[in-house]
């Protein structure tokens, strides 16, 4: 009888990083130089089909679902994805299999569209906002625009009936627009809304974590804790990426739409960040695992059969092994996959420990931990959680209340709970504060402008 193991999920990237496009922000990108420069990045058959079996064997429930993601997975073409579609059928075991593919668009056609209508796939889509906000770093590889290959790709999706939802990455240019983008989103019919902030340091000498000294752009996150890279809070800014969006701009820009939200999409737009937030105030703990307690269950799969702490510690340090040599089960049950998930609650500072918003947040992403407070460290983007989950406290209470009473959350916009408030800095309740994204300026001639300026 094969092991039956606690939850986890995989996201498979059947053709690791190869991807028709060249986003100047793209982490990714940088995976090719871990596999060699000459080596072909494409799932073999063998994976694939080690990985299907073992990944449905290894699941103790009645609904499995599959991510592919990349790089580009419609790279691989249609085949390769029949196939995938093949193989699950055969080792189902009665099982409902579902299939989520997350892509760029610009390569969907009509057979690619009719094929992911025809086997029930979710396409994530990614887009990020209007044209001269998306163009600004999602290019191809010769430098050109991207915006209106993805609008076409999303076209078909909807054309064609597909399932779809958006990711969004907020960084430097787009993350000053938070109505523009909201609205640009909900415009293009898109009902569940996932907002990824960009967060990216550059490599230093301090930093380096790749074989045989490969040059990476982006260094290599840390495990949970203090570190000895771990940076002081004047000098952050300068080491991340110049796209990395700033952390009060990061909690302005949530702040902004949820106003919009909880005024007028309540029960008819699905944003992610509140989707959870509200789960953690009902108590229920988070799906999502940048906001959960502990992680350590969201492991990524390469092309070549190696399985990965995670999908943003696709290094060296943190490959578990491969399911061609070891079972899927059992390198997920590993003692150092164990640790890792373990240390994001085990780590966390004592400032994150008495902080009032601890239950909503859990000290964010691991990986975010770079910024240097006493004897820890904390998240890049602490300063905008703290003004996000503080500004939404008082609403995410009431729309808590109705759940609890069994009335749907949308009730609030009819409440009275859902008016407009000012935006709090984060540093108290002025306004006239500093910024928390160290620009120097009022909080309301900076971030806090944003909300109101669209």
């Amino acid at each position: 009888m094969p092991q039956r193991l606690a939850p986890f999920h995989v996201l498979a990237k059947p053709i690791g990083p190869a991807c028709n496009l060249a986003c100047s922000y793209c982490y990714y990108l940088d995976k090719r130089r871990l596999f060699g420069g000459g080596e072909r990045l494409v799932m073999s058959e063998d994976v694939l089909e080690a990985f299907v079996r073992q990944y449905i064997e290894a699941q103790d429930c009645p609904e499995i679902e599959f991510a592919w993601q990349g790089g580009e997975p419609t790279l691989l073409g249609l085949a390769f994805f029949e196939r995938a579609i093949e193989l699950q059928r055969r080792y189902a075991g009665g099982r409902r299999i579902r299939n989520a593919l997350q892509t760029n668009g610009t390569m969907l056609d009509e057979d690619w569209c009719r094929f992911l209508r025809r086997n029930g796939f979710l396409v994530g889509i990614s887009l990020d906002g209007p044209r001269e906000l998306h163009d600004a770093y999602r290019t191809d590889a010769r430098g050109r625009p991207t915006w209106e290959r993805a609008m076409a790709g999303l076209a078909l999706l909807k054309k064609h009936g597909v399932e779809f939802n958006t990711l969004t990455v907020v960084h430097r240019a787009n993350a000053a627009h938070p109505l523009a983008v909201y609205r640009f989103l909900r415009d293009c019919g898109s009902r569940f809304i996932q907002f990824i902030p960009l967060v990216e340091r550059r490599v230093t000498q301090e930093s380096r974590d790749a074989p045989q000294g490969v040059e990476m752009r982006f260094a290599a996150p840390p495990l949970a804790g203090p570190s000895d890279d771990c940076l002081e809070p004047e000098a952050v800014q300068a080491a991340v990426s110049p796209e990395t969006v700033r952390p009060g701009e990061w909690g302005a820009f949530l702040c902004a739409i949820f106003d919009r939200w909880v005024r007028r999409d309540v029960g008819r737009v699905f944003v992610q960040q509140f989707d959870v937030a509200l789960g953690q105030w009902l108590g229920a703990g988070s799906a999502l695992c940048v906001f959960a307690e502990t992680c350590g269950r969201a492991l990524a799969l390469e092309h070549d059969g190696g399985l990965y702490a995670c999908d943003h510690y696709v290094f060296p340090r943190w490959r578990l092994g491969n399911l061609r040599e070891t079972p899927l089960a059992e390198l997920v049950e590993l003692p150092r996959q164990r640790e890792f998930g373990a240390a994001k609650a085990e780590a966390l500072c004592a400032r994150c420990r008495d902080c009032a918003v601890k239950f909503a947040c859990q000290g964010d992403c691991p990986r975010h931990r770079f910024v240097r407070n006493g004897a820890g460290a904390v998240s890049y983007l602490c300063a905008g959680y703290r003004l996000f989950f503080e500004h939404v406290a008082a609403p995410m209470a009431r729309m808590a209340e109705l759940a609890r009473a069994g009335r749907p959350a949308a009730d609030i916009m009819r409440s009275g709970h859902a008016a407009d408030r000012p935006v709090r800095s984060g540093r108290g309740s002025e306004r006239n504060a500093p910024c928390p994204c160290g620009s120097g300026r009022k909080f309301k001639h900076c971030c806090g402008a944003h909300r109101t300026a669209e």
